[in-house]
């Protein structure tokens, strides 16, 4: 594996931990509380988003209307059985979420959620530099590079780890701070 391909799929790491960081709930209402909801729609699960429109009107308010009403009662069902935490109030054409302030407690465990969310974008990382490391490796003792030139380019990966690990880092000091915001 290249250390261009090493970076890239670094990058992919960073980008699915900030998703997952997106899922965490904070003290506002956030439309992508609800992007892992996927609704059962006609024997196949499709996500909200496909269905819906989803938006926040005002700061602890989410609103779902969707494009056919004949899936309100099914929305309202998937939102209610999903791990979202909030209980949907569907009123005839939409349904909305009022999203209650969070209790120390409760944001105690969404730093943990958000925490675990992190180390497991860095365990991605790291083992996407392991598979390169072996890779290098392979090559250096079949003798399509060099002893320095191997040494040369884990260094490079090294640091190429280094930089993801910390962006990772500063999403979650950063998603942490939302989180315990009051």
């Amino acid at each position: 594996m290249k250390l261009d391909e090493s970076e890239s799929k670094m990058k992919s790491s960073v980008e699915a931990t900030q998703r997952d960081f997106n899922t965490v709930r904070t003290g506002r209402a956030n439309s992508s509380l609800l992007d892992k909801v996927e609704v059962e729609y006609y024997g196949t699960p499709t996500p909200l988003k496909s269905l819906a429109s989803v938006s926040t009107p005002d700061a602890s308010t989410i609103m779902i209307q969707p494009y056919d009403k004949g899936t309100l009662n099914i929305i309202e069902k998937a939102i209610s059985l999903s791990d979202v935490g909030i209980t949907p109030n569907n009123d005839g054409s939409s349904i909305r979420l009022n999203i209650p302030p969070l209790t120390s407690e409760r944001r105690q465990e969404f730093v943990k959620l958000a925490s675990k969310y992190a180390e497991d974008g860095k365990v991605a990382i790291r083992n996407i530099r392991r598979e390169t490391v072996d890779s290098i490796r392979k090559r250096e003792k079949a003798g399509e590079i060099s002893e320095d030139e191997s040494r040369d380019e884990q260094d490079k990966l090294q640091k190429l780890t280094n930089k993801y690990t910390a962006k990772i880092d500063d999403l979650l000091a950063e998603k942490e701070k939302d989180i315990t915001k009051v």
